[in-house]
């Protein structure tokens, strides 16, 4: 899949995002672990529920944080176009609640309640 480059027109990322790996938040329960490896990071994202997940990871374990209970706001491709209903999509950036913005997705890993040790 071709990675997303800032200042492409907004018809060739709608058309690029109906085909990325991508997690929709409608779809994860509470205990779902999702694992998310950016350009730059490792993530370990928990649904705790009510829109709430508990991070760890990258900038989280960085600044001290880890973990953190914080919403995540959506998928941007760099800019302030944000697909709000996905809570990670390869080629995308990840922005959490505290506005905090990852490096575009590489993989993600999706671990449903209790298949995690």
């Amino acid at each position: 899949m071709e990675m997303m480059q800032q200042g492409q027109n907004l018809a060739t990322l709608v058309d690029m995002s109906d085909d990325m790996k991508q997690v929709y938040k409608v779809d994860l329960r509470s205990g779902d672990c999702l694992v998310v490896q950016t350009c730059n990071s490792l993530y370990m994202m928990r649904v705790i529920g009510k829109g709430l997940f508990e991070i760890a990871g990258g900038w989280f374990d960085r600044k001290g944080k880890s973990p953190m209970k914080v919403r995540i706001n959506g998928c941007t491709c760099g800019g302030s176009a944000i697909k709000l209903n996905i809570a990670a999509a390869c080629g995308l950036c990840l922005e959490f609640g505290n506005r905090v913005v990852t490096s575009p997705i590489q993989k993600i890993f999706i671990f449903t309640n209790g298949k995690l040790n």
